[in-house]
């Protein structure tokens, strides 16, 4: 239990701690105080608000670093951590490779165990191609490869080590016997073709959530993406997207609301019987991107009884931010290319390569990039810092002050373009907590973020397609 729950009542206890001057030196003190007046720990410091006559401060308890880390440690191992949205790739997933191995990838089992990281929601990921038959055929087979990956992990390559889950019983059952938990997740409903059976077939082969569109308008919904060009396909979902609904909720997969719309996303939760998700997203009103979920969104995710997991994808975190400090890293490159007699292209350019002409612009690159590794810290991250795990949280604070803590939960998007300083592989996820602790939140509330809320809403979809099922 947090040391706030001395002074702070429970509608504050997830507020960052604040700095306070004690006496003749500066201390850490717990105290309570709004969000946004605070930055984490691990920020750069602000001013001290004033000095409190010593009569009129509240009696806290002064932590020290050491003590505190041990008690983030003990939240860690005692929550189930749950992470929704881990992509792969079907190559990593061989009888020669595969992630029993310490692979040069965000997630693997060992980097699972070190980071105390018990669950992963692995993807069957589809990216958006032609709407015709062909293409259709050519998502499913994408869609069949990456359920069979997934399978040959658990079941195969590392039974004694993780296993499959399909409801929260087998969740907390696998977790207590101290292996880690595979769960699958698809991530565009493209590769179901036209046959609303598929979402039976795959409900069957382990699914658990479903996205009715990722980048680019499906058969089934647009995409956020509509925004850049302002092109729709069906203004929010197709008439095979309204039938999907229904369907969705009647074989219990979750719909998750983090690729489509804001129109899709809206109709959906109009639609649907069951609460919904939202596997990897963060607050438009903190980065104003398409991929977020403006306030109407979260709030409307909130009386549907969902859960939104923020993401910790740096630009979708804090554009600005994250721009500076790739530019500053650009520039580095940029110079050590330079003396090489070597020069950077841009992505459109190394696309236009000959396989031959990117084998060895690749293998320049690895070079720069060697040259370059010493250097970041002093060149780059002092100069424009990275986006980091503060940044991660400050978009959960948001959603927690918004929405309640009950509909706000976490996701890495791995090996898909996530990752932040701090929380940028399987590894490193021990640090999301230790946050989560230095702003004040309880084990029990941590618990919530990292498992509990999502876990409570696959039982309520879960619960409600047997009831659907059962003619109720």
């Amino acid at each position: 239990m947090s040391s706030l729950s001395a002074v702070c009542p429970a509608s504050s206890r997830h507020k960052p701690l604040l700095l306070a001057s004690l006496l003749f030196s500066t201390l850490l003190l717990t105290a309570c105080g709004p969000a946004e007046q605070t930055p984490s720990s691990s920020t750069a410091p602000v001013n001290a608000p004033a000095a409190v006559p010593a009569t009129q401060q509240p009696i806290a308890t002064i932590e020290s670093e050491e003590a505190l880390l041990a008690r983030a440690r003990g939240v860690h191992e005692r929550v189930i951590t749950l992470d929704t949205h881990a992509d792969i790739n079907t190559v990593n997933f061989m009888d020669d490779k595969n992630y029993t191995m310490d692979l040069d990838t965000q997630v693997t089992l060992p980097k699972m165990v070190r980071g105390g990281l018990d669950l992963a929601f692995f993807i069957v990921y589809t990216g958006q191609g032609p709407l015709t038959e062909e293409g259709y055929a050519a998502a499913m087979a994408n869609a069949v490869d990456k359920f069979d990956a997934i399978h040959r992990l658990a079941e195969r390559f590392a039974p004694g080590t993780i296993e499959m889950a399909y409801t929260s019983a087998d969740v907390r059952r696998i977790a207590a016997s101290g292996k880690k938990v595979a769960m699958i997740g698809v991530e565009n409903a493209y590769s179901m073709g036209l046959d609303i059976g598929n979402i039976q077939r795959f409900q069957e082969q382990g699914a658990r959530y479903v996205s009715l569109a990722h980048n680019g308008h499906s058969q089934f919904s647009d995409s956020n993406t509509g925004e850049a060009d302002g092109v729709w396909l069906h203004n929010g979902l197709s008439e095979l997207g309204r039938q999907a609904v229904p369907e969705l909720n009647r074989w219990g997969l979750m719909i998750d609301l983090s690729h489509p719309s804001k129109e899709a996303n809206m109709q959906v939760l109009a639609l649907t019987r069951a609460p919904v998700i939202a596997s990897h997203s963060s607050a438009r009103a903190l980065n104003d991107v398409s991929r977020n979920l403006s306030d109407e969104e979260l709030l409307a995710i909130r009386d549907n009884g969902g859960v939104v997991q923020a993401t910790a994808f740096r630009s979708y975190l804090d554009t600005e931010k994250n721009n500076a400090n790739l530019a500053a890293l650009t520039a580095l490159r940029g110079s050590i290319a330079q003396e090489l007699g070597f020069t950077l292209l841009d992505g459109a350019a190394v696309r236009a390569l000959s396989e031959d002409e990117r084998t060895a612009y690749d293998e320049r690159m690895v070079q720069v990039n060697a040259l370059a590794a010493p250097r970041i810290a002093a060149e780059v991250d002092a100069v424009a810092p990275p986006v980091n795990v503060a940044d991660f949280v400050n978009h959960i604070d948001y959603m927690v002050d918004l929405i309640g803590i009950e509909h706000v939960g976490i996701s890495s998007d791995f090996d898909g373009g996530g990752g932040v300083a701090g929380w940028n592989d399987a590894s490193e996820t021990f640090n999301v907590t230790l946050e989560l602790v230095r702003r004040g939140y309880t084990e029990e509330q941590i618990g919530m973020l990292w498992s509990g809320n999502l876990l409570r809403v696959l039982d309520d979809v879960q619960r409600i397609a047997a009831e659907i099922q059962a003619g109720r």
